[in-house]
Formats: C-alpha cells, structure tokens, sequence
C-alpha cells in the first residue's frame, strides 16, 4: 500500500482511481463497509482503491475545544486502512487554506486534478468545502460536469443493546472505552482497542510486589480506555502477543503517581522492554481503579485479578 502525505508525494500522473473521503477515525465497522464497497468498484473497474483523509481532525483546526482525541494515530489509520483493502492512502493536511476552498475548488483542485477520481463514494452527510458548505447533492452535480460517478454508501447500525438503534461512529466507540467496555468496542472496531509506545521507566513498585510492569510512554498512539485492571495482550517490537495484566489510571494506592499511567505485566515472563515500542491489546475489563489500605491487601487483589484474567485469556495456569 502507497502511504501519500501531502500533495507533492502524489504523482503527476497519478488516477484515475476510485475514492472514498472521511477521518476514518478507528477504522471501525462503519468505515469498513465503505472500504468493502470501495474494493468492489475498484475491481470491478481494475482501479486504484484510494482513502482519501486528513492530518488531523478537522474540529481541531476550527473549534479546538470541541475536537476529540483520536482513536488511532495517522500512522495506525494508515495501516488499519491497509488491511482493510485500501491500495493507496492520501493524507492532506488539514490547514486554513485546505479550509477555505470552496466546494468546487475542492472537487476541481484535489478530486478531479489530484486523484483523477473516477468514482467517488461518501455517506449521505457528506460535507465538503468551506464550513461545509458541499453538501451530497452538490457532489452530484459536479460529477455530472466532470465525469465521474458519486456512490452513496449506508450508514451501519451498532448493534448494540442500549445502543443497538445508534449509527456506528467514532463518538460511540470513544463513550463505550471511556466506561471501560472494551469487549463492546471490539465488536464495533472488528479488532481489540490498541494502544502502542515506548517502555519507559516508572517507579518499579510492580517488581518489588512480584509483578514487574512496563510502563508506556505518555505520548503513546491509540486511545486509552477508562480507568481500571484489564485483561490484555501485549506484543513487543511487533512480535508475538503475549498474555497480560495491564492497569490504566494514577494508582491511588501509592503517592505521585502521574495521571493516566498504562502499566502493563506480561504474564509469567521477565523481560527487559526499556525502550522498546509495545503494543497492548484490550480483551476485557476486570475491575475499577481503586485504593489500598497497605501493600498486602493490594498483593491480594493482584493475585485474584491475575486469576481472572488467565480464565479470560484460556491461560489455565495457576497463579503463584
């Protein structure tokens, strides 16, 4: 898959191709069914399957207050867009010039000049242009005067109890990771929340208790979820998943601890991942955060969290 950033690293003669355009924030079911659609049309024409998308949410250029934190990095996006089908990724940068264009510079200058877009597929509230002004109709008249086909892809239903009647969105995820529902936020991403980082050092209170932890950096990708113990699988340098114990929040059993510290032991191994890039993996929440009264009572729940978690991973092993 060709990862393109920016206009320049788009070839002159690049198209034509068949585009589909969003944040595509998480990847998740929704944005899947468009790419499966995208992959459709693509071979069926012996086109280019290409995802049109941005450097950042929008929302943080315009309104910064009300800008969400991503699900994944751009870098993630990019691979999660790969294996979901996608030949090539166009990622632009989301500035006040990118902004102001009008609708119809917007399909002249970056649909048509750009991409040579041959199909182009987008939701029914699609907007595009300044404040966007470009609405799914516009689209249409447009691509009658250029030449090319507009496909309107349904929305997809969450499927959910509570929120089985709600459209399948970036916004849901993020509410259902927020409460620690790691196991409902699988079914809509079609793959277990991820974060990734470096292993930093941390104040190695897991290792005097007997269970050494890997702390991730705190400018890590991917979104953490609510406080709380999780059953998880960690990877290192992108090798095989191993089964953990991870811990999100500010421990408040110890004093200083930073906010939002990710902690994570790897079951049954010791290993040295001082800056190494690892990957943990969501699987399922056991319990909340809370506070200690001494080191042996957190002992005890370490040991009946590990018991959980090796029974929700398939580990029979007996805890020590």
């Amino acid at each position: 898959m060709a990862y393109l950033r920016g206009v320049r690293e788009v070839p002159e003669d690049f198209g034509p191709s068949v585009v589909t355009i969003g944040k595509f924030d998480g990847v998740h079911i929704g944005h899947r069914a468009v790419i499966a659609r995208l992959r459709a049309e693509a071979d069926a024409r012996d086109l280019p399957a290409v995802a049109l998308t941005f450097d950042r949410n929008p929302l943080a250029l315009l309104a910064p207050d009300r800008a969400p934190v991503s699900l994944v990095s751009p870098e993630q996006r990019a691979e999660l867009l790969r294996d979901a089908g996608v030949d090539t990724v166009v990622e632009l940068p989301f500035d006040r010039d990118f902004a102001a264009q009008t609708p119809g510079a917007f399909v002249e200058q970056i649909l048509v000049g750009l991409l040579g877009a041959a199909v182009v597929l987008v939701g029914s509230d699609f907007r595009f242009g300044h404040r966007g002004s470009g609405t799914l109709p516009l689209l249409r008249v447009f691509a009658a005067e250029r030449g090319f086909e507009v496909v309107e892809v349904g929305d997809v239903a969450a499927g959910l109890g509570a929120e089985g009647g709600r459209r399948v969105s970036s916004s849901l995820i993020r509410e259902l990771l927020d409460e620690g529902r790691v196991r409902e936020a699988t079914v809509l991403l079609a793959r277990a929340p991820t974060v990734r980082g470096t292993v930093v050092r941390g104040f190695q209170r897991g290792r005097q208790l007997g269970y050494p932890t890997a702390n991730l950096s705190r400018d890590h990708e991917g979104y953490l979820p609510g406080d709380g113990v999780y059953a998880s699988r960690a990877s290192i340098d992108g090798g095989a998943a191993m089964d953990a114990a991870t811990s999100i929040g500010n421990n408040p059993t110890f004093e200083g601890v930073p906010d939002r510290t990710l902690e994570a032991h790897v079951l049954d191994r010791d290993l040295d991942l001082y800056d190494r890039t690892m990957e943990v993996a969501f699987v399922d929440h056991i319990r909340p955060m809370r506070r200690f009264e001494d080191m042996g009572a957190l002992t005890t729940q370490m040991r009946s969290d590990e018991s959980a978690i090796r029974r929700i991973l398939g580990d029979p092993s007996s805890v020590r």
